[in-house]
């Protein structure tokens, strides 16, 4: 017996040789189509990586990221309790997103004195733990009042770690408006930085944030191209007004959406940081550690199954951390609902520590380094947003190309594309489209109604900058808004709408069309009458007629629908059912299936989204009665 390790009597691995195993499966299939996919930006993703010679990479200072905690309650006691929570729990910074602000969710501080401010950060020692504000268009006004608790304290502001977020280009970007035009915008800014400086500030005064454009519906590259081109803006305001170069690229800081595709979110905040490396370069500079924020997906976030929000953003808050985030923000998994509790609250917190102190994931300062995959879409989504940025650039920079809607038009085709994909359900969301769970219990967020404050900007007054708003979309709105139908009918009349499934032979034939059949219509809100199954058309079309449905699907196999379809479907018409669907796609009996009533097939691909709207309106037509199951 040979004393040999057990891959020593093995070929060699190679590509070539995986390539030929792979042929073999897929048995003439397009490689291509089946295992190559792609970003929203078109960027390949092949199904398998070599070891890459690690490139050299820009990374955050060592040590973990920063676990920042929102403070978004509108009563300022509450905030204030809340504060201290997350701090005393674990959390070392927080993010003050105020009222009015399109990062407030609708709610917020409502602080407009420095006295307010004071006590809804009572007993919080700022030069200990990190501050972000997030204040839209009252950016301006909330920098001076930072500044006056500091002096309230009697505190140096040397000594807090401050990010103030100002961003009126990112205000532009999700509100369609500026308070002036950026001309007389971008001395004021200059001048405030300057007066805080003064005052001993050495913390990130601008805030390039790549929200407004991710929420729009952007792709990474287009995401990355925005942050890119914003941050530059600040530069130049800077330096027109007398900063030199080296100074304020200390004041800029910038902020990434993560979300739950682990892959494409480690490769853009780690793309990011190359970005801004050549940018410094070519301002003659030698490139330092960027400010990098993350804050989880408002985009991904359900209202139904919200649960599920929790493993998003748990993968999210995990690849932002690994791609190089100073700190990440999660935002609690009922976020969609309204104000989270204080459990909500925890479990964002809670999923940070885990990942930092159980999991280990900051003890690697770039563990993607030298991963193939990691590495390509790194390369591949820098040379993207590069691209990206220069398109910017070749337009006059960011406000010119916001103000005459060039950047939202090409926002706009990747988000009508991946709209439709939502559509489609290519790009599935559990809970929502996927996996629907229609007796869900519903989960408790704080009562507490939203804030009334407007999204006016202080940023300047006189002729004001005006734009196209990108809009803030979450994928799921569409079957929530389906969704919320269907609960208004059960409200209304006591039972959901209900959709006969017409299952055809036996159990083994009609059951995995028929669960297929029963998930897709859930996603809609319509509850699935099922059975165990019909030998005949006649038989289907009387058990259809005594269910009280007004819709029927028809479920089975190919070779059954080949002997029984038309004539069931038939059968069904004349007994009132309308629409009747099929289950499958039988490409040979498609027309005379349409002939005999069936008005659309449900199958993987189809326009999901349109079929249910459809099959919505006819169900709540005519109520059925509670059936049994």
């Amino acid at each position: 017996m040979e004393d040999r390790p057990l891959a020593d009597l093995f070929e060699p691995a190679d590509r070539a040789r995986w390539l030929g195993l792979v042929e073999g499966v897929l048995k003439g299939a397009d490689f291509e189509k089946r295992l190559v996919s792609r970003t929203a930006d078109g960027l390949r993703i092949e199904p398998l990586y070599g070891p890459a010679e690690p490139a050299a990479q820009p990374v955050r200072e060592p040590g973990p990221w920063r676990i920042a905690q929102r403070v978004d309650h509108p009563d300022l006691g509450t905030a204030n309790a809340q504060a201290l929570t997350d701090l005393e729990g674990g959390a070392d910074a927080l993010v003050l997103a105020f009222a009015g602000a399109p990062g407030a969710r609708g709610y917020g501080l409502t602080a407009a004195s420095v006295e307010e401010l004071d006590a809804a950060l009572k007993g919080v020692m700022l030069p200990l733990i990190a501050l972000r504000i997030d204040a839209g268009g009252r950016g301006l006004e909330v920098a001076r009042l930072v500044k006056a608790l500091a002096e309230r304290r009697g505190e140096d502001l040397s000594t807090y770690d401050l990010d103030l977020g100002l961003d009126p280009v990112g205000v532009l970007a999700a509100t369609g408006s500026l308070g002036a035009v950026w001309t007389d915008i971008a001395p004021r800014l200059a001048e405030t930085v300057a007066e805080l400086e003064a005052a001993g500030f050495r913390g990130r005064a601008f805030l390039a944030d790549g929200r407004p454009y991710h929420e729009g519906g952007a792709g990474e590259a287009a995401e990355l191209g925005a942050v890119l081109a914003t941050a530059v803006a600040y530069l130049r305001a800077l330096e027109a007004s007398g900063h030199d170069l080296a100074s304020a690229r200390d004041r800029v800081a910038m902020l990434l959406a993560a979300d739950a595709d682990e892959f494409v979110t480690v490769a853009k905040f780690r793309a990011v940081r190359r970005l801004w490396a050549r940018v410094e370069q070519a301002c003659g500079l030698d490139p330092k550690p960027l400010r990098l924020h993350a804050e989880t997906a408002w985009r991904m976030m359900n209202k139904r199954d919200p649960f599920v929000n929790i493993l998003r953003t748990g993968m999210a808050a995990a690849s932002a951390g690994m791609g190089g985030a100073d700190s990440v923000a999660v935002l609690p998994y009922t976020q969609a609902l309204g104000l989270p509790d204080a459990f909500a609250r925890r479990v964002a917190r809670n999923s940070q520590i885990v990942l930092i102190e159980e999991s280990h994931l900051a003890r690697v300062s770039d563990p993607a380094a030298g991963a193939g995959g990691f590495e390509a879409l790194t390369a591949e989504l820098a040379d993207a947003g590069w691209a990206a940025f220069q398109a910017i650039e070749a337009e006059g920079g960011i406000v010119a190309s916001l103000s005459v809607g060039k950047l939202q038009r090409r926002i706009e085709v990747t988000r009508e594309a991946r709209a439709k994909a939502v559509a489609t359900r290519r790009e599935p969301l559990t809970g929502a489209s996927e996996f629907p769970n229609l007796p869900e219990k519903q989960v408790t967020v704080l009562d507490v109604p939203p804030v009334a404050a407007g999204r006016g900007s202080n940023f300047g007054a006189g002729s004001a900058v005006a734009c196209d708003a990108l809009p803030s979309q979450r994928l799921a709105e569409p079957y929530e808004a389906l969704r919320d139908a269907s609960d208004a009918f059960l409200a209304k009349t006591g039972r959901r709408p209900v959709v006969f499934l017409a299952n055809l032979g036996p159990v083994a034939a009609f059951n995995a069309r028929a669960t297929f059949a029963a998930n897709a219509f859930a996603a809609g809100g319509l509850e699935s009458l099922s059975n165990e199954g019909f030998p005949d058309a006649e038989s289907a079309a009387a058990a259809f007629r005594e269910s009280g449905a007004s819709l029927a699907c028809i479920c089975s196999t190919d070779g059954i629908y080949a002997e029984r379809a038309v004539e069931t479907a038939k059968a069904l018409a004349e007994a009132g059912a309308g629409p009747v669907y099929l289950a499958g796609k039988p490409t040979d009996l498609a027309e005379p299936l349409k002939q005999a009533g069936v008005a659309a097939f449900l199958h993987v691909g189809c326009d999901l989204l349109a079929l249910l709207n459809a099959a919505l309106r006819a169900a709540m037509r005519t109520p059925a009665p509670q059936t049994s199951r």
